[in-house]
């Protein structure tokens, strides 16, 4: 492990957390997996915090049956991104948008930060977070294409989130529909292959397929 990819690690997380941010100040609908995370807290009992660490976890238990290596940044991801998403919102810096307009400006930034986060981190080569390597596992997989499977992953949760019971708004609509296409452009525009970055993992004997 060097500094570099200490530092791409550092600086994909923070983009990301921004990104989230971004899209929940946006007050247009929450991004498919938070609609799962509030429907498995209403179903649950569980806080809504709880629940995004079990989702969590539970995706790297599927991404390891996938084959899919667990690194440092995969744990990073689990737990600090939780952190200073919570920080961003206790400091108020991004604002929360009043107007339509503001919010689809404001959700498009979200979308493309989040693009460019994951672009840092997944190629810092630490481990994908539990979200990001089940999309790269599926597309080691399947071959299908970067966009398709993150679209896929995207609806597939938000339809199963909304009959949990989760709320949706025309952000949540846009953010599933969205992202998968501007993740695949972001990548493509940078030349980054996904399937082909090889990680470090926590355990020595952990082997990539």
């Amino acid at each position: 492990m060097t500094f570099k990819q200490v530092f791409r690690l550092t600086v994909g997380i923070i983009l990301f957390s921004i990104g989230i941010v971004c899209t929940v100040q946006a007050n247009l609908g929450v991004a498919p997996w938070d609609t799962l995370h509030q429907g498995l807290s209403k179903h649950s009992g569980l806080t809504f915090g709880q629940v995004s660490i079990f989702v969590g976890l539970s995706i790297v238990a599927i991404n390891i049956l996938l084959k899919e290596l667990v690194g440092l940044g995969t744990v990073v991801n689990i737990v600090l991104i939780g952190l200073i998403v919570d920080a961003l919102f206790t400091t108020g810096i991004i604002p929360e948008m009043t107007t339509f307009l503001g919010g689809l400006v404001m959700l498009v930034i979200g979308m493309f930060i989040l693009a460019l986060g994951s672009y840092y981190y997944i190629g810092a080569g630490l481990g994908t977070g539990p979200r990001d390597g089940l999309m790269v596992a599926l597309v080691k997989k399947t071959g299908k294409p970067v966009g398709l499977i993150r679209g896929a992953i995207e609806g597939a949760v938000l339809i199963l989130g909304y009959l949990l019971g989760g709320s949706i708004g025309i952000g949540t609509l846009i953010l599933a529909l969205g992202i998968g296409p501007i993740v695949q452009w972001v990548f493509g525009l940078l030349s980054f292959d996904v399937a082909a970055v090889e990680h470090q993992v926590i355990f020595p004997r952990q082997k990539a397929v």
